[in-house]
């Protein structure tokens, strides 16, 4: 938004953006966001709660606010971390104005003439999209990652039973959902009535594939450098295949001599595709029928060849405080472009910041709070718990900064900015180190928003982002940003 466009590698800067469920006190570099927020034609925030983005901007126009439901007012299927997927009922209907997000989502494509392309396999009910079929869309468009066994009738059937699985193994025992493994983990391979039990375990190659067991993907080729990449001697139980193979298609199979286990009609779909282009399902059927994966049996990826660091190695960060060691252990040259726009590295590094800003400053989560906070600062129950934004510092940079434990200070970043919040004077932090939660909003540079939020709608802990001090700085590989490592200084207030 904010870099010049002979810049981008596209032909003009963003001029609206929508946020949907998502907060913006859990980014950095939050002055630079808010100017950026101000430059844009249009800002739409669709949420349950009015998040930061709602108030942290001076906007007087094209800003809207749309209520979105929150998961008690919808049903369908959601995603654990780790891999299950459940299914969940309504408990109550939306209330006031709010919509499920797959209803604003057909409305907005309804809007912009896009509907009917984006529902054609699912059907609408007025101007809402069948939950089921939507996820029935999910598994034929997650078909190479495994998400595909995962059928509502499947996850429904979960759901019914759930006294039929092990707290422990997650396994059924007995009863409809036999042996299947609750939520069915991906991935859970092939067609819902292949009945693939779910993955509890990636890697577990104890069991046959079919039976949750899997090996590593061979998803980087056969050979690198004259070095097989396949593995050797290890496979699944059960497998029909002692060693490790590449990803199967139709050649593989006919290799093998198993092209005839297809149906007539699968070898028609299957001909001349692989495993992940095979909608018809026969060639994962076939590799699991063989005790095999259909994604390869392959060596865990020790050498990351087409990374800038094949082997992972030490860097100092764009933010050292250690300058000793910068020469040492550089970060990696500036790139004109990167992710469409110029990035910095080794000439933010080289300036010295540590002299006017000493203390190496973190961030993370608290049990409490949940990403932004909007909606469990907005909750009375958990805003109890933790009614207050704080930094945690070493009672040694306490007594050097001649801090108390409940203090309020403020907090400032190398790049501008400063928040005040308590000090929380504690030995869980080294000396030379300050942590700060980023589930916090609502203050801004030591002012309340409280004015900006809705009539009704004001969180009831309010507090000062931590990122908005945080400074520059980005993965050179996924270009997530830096929230771990940065400078700052601490002063009483």
């Amino acid at each position: 938004m904010l870099e010049d466009k002979r810049n981008l590698s596209q032909r003009d800067n963003i001029r609206a953006m929508v946020f949907w469920g998502h907060a913006p006190n859990s980014q950095t570099r939050g002055l630079e966001m808010k100017r950026a927020f101000e430059k844009l034609d249009l800002l739409v925030v669709i949420d349950p709660y009015p998040t930061l983005s709602a108030v942290m901007h001076e906007r007087q126009n094209d800003t809207y606010l749309l209520p979105a439901c929150t998961q008690f007012e919808t049903y369908g299927s959601v995603t654990s971390s780790n891999r299950s997927v459940q299914w969940r009922d309504k408990v109550i209907e939306p209330l006031f104005e709010s919509k499920p997000d797959h209803v604003i989502l057909y409305l907005l494509a309804k809007k912009l003439g896009l509907a009917e392309q984006l529902t054609k396999n699912i059907q609408v009910i007025g101007d809402e999209p069948l939950i089921e079929d939507i996820l029935r869309e999910i598994n034929r468009g997650a078909w190479t990652i495994g998400y595909s066994g995962h059928s509502p009738e499947r996850l429904k059937l979960h759901q019914q039973h759930w006294g039929d699985f092990d707290i422990a193994t997650l396994k059924a025992m007995g009863g409809p959902c036999d042996g299947e493994y609750y939520g069915l983990p991906w991935p859970c391979w092939g067609k819902p009535e292949f009945k693939h039990p779910g993955t509890p375990i990636l890697y577990d190659l104890s069991k046959p594939v079919a039976q949750g067991g899997l090996p590593f993907r061979a998803r980087f080729g056969v050979e690198h450098e004259g070095v097989s990449l396949l593995a050797e001697g290890s496979y699944p139980k059960d497998s029909s295949i002692k060693n490790g193979y590449p990803e199967f298609t139709d050649r593989l199979l006919k290799k093998l001599g198993w092209w005839e286990d297809l149906s007539f009609e699968e070898r028609q779909e299957a001909e001349g595709k692989d495993w992940k282009t095979d909608l018809s399902g026969g060639i994962q059927r076939v590799a699991l029928m063989r005790g095999c994966a259909p994604c390869g049996n392959a060596k865990a990826r020790c050498v990351a060849w087409d990374f800038p660091d094949p082997v992972p190695r030490h860097r100092e960060p764009i933010y050292a405080k250690r300058r000793d060691l910068v020469a040492k252990y550089p970060t990696f040259p500036d790139r004109a472009r990167f992710f469409r726009l110029p990035t910095r590295y080794a000439s933010l590094q080289q300036i010295d910041f540590s002299r006017k800003f000493p203390l190496q400053m973190t961030s993370g989560r608290l049990v409490e709070y949940e990403g932004g906070g909007d909606e469990t600062r907005s909750n009375p129950w958990l805003a109890e718990l933790q009614r207050e934004m704080f930094v945690e510092l070493h009672p040694a940079d306490a007594n050097e900064l001649g801090v108390r434990h409940g203090q309020r200070v403020w907090v400032e970043g190398p790049e501008g900015g400063r928040i005040q919040v308590m000090a929380f004077v504690t030995q869980r932090v080294p000396k030379g180190v300050v942590f700060m939660p980023f589930h916090f909003g609502g203050f801004w540079q030591g002012q309340d928003l409280k004015d900006r939020y809705p009539e009704g709608s004001v969180p009831y802990v309010r507090g000062e982002s931590c990122n908005l001090i945080f400074t520059y700085g980005y993965d050179v590989v996924t270009m997530m940003q830096e929230s771990k490592i940065s400078l700052c200084r601490i002063t009483p207030a």
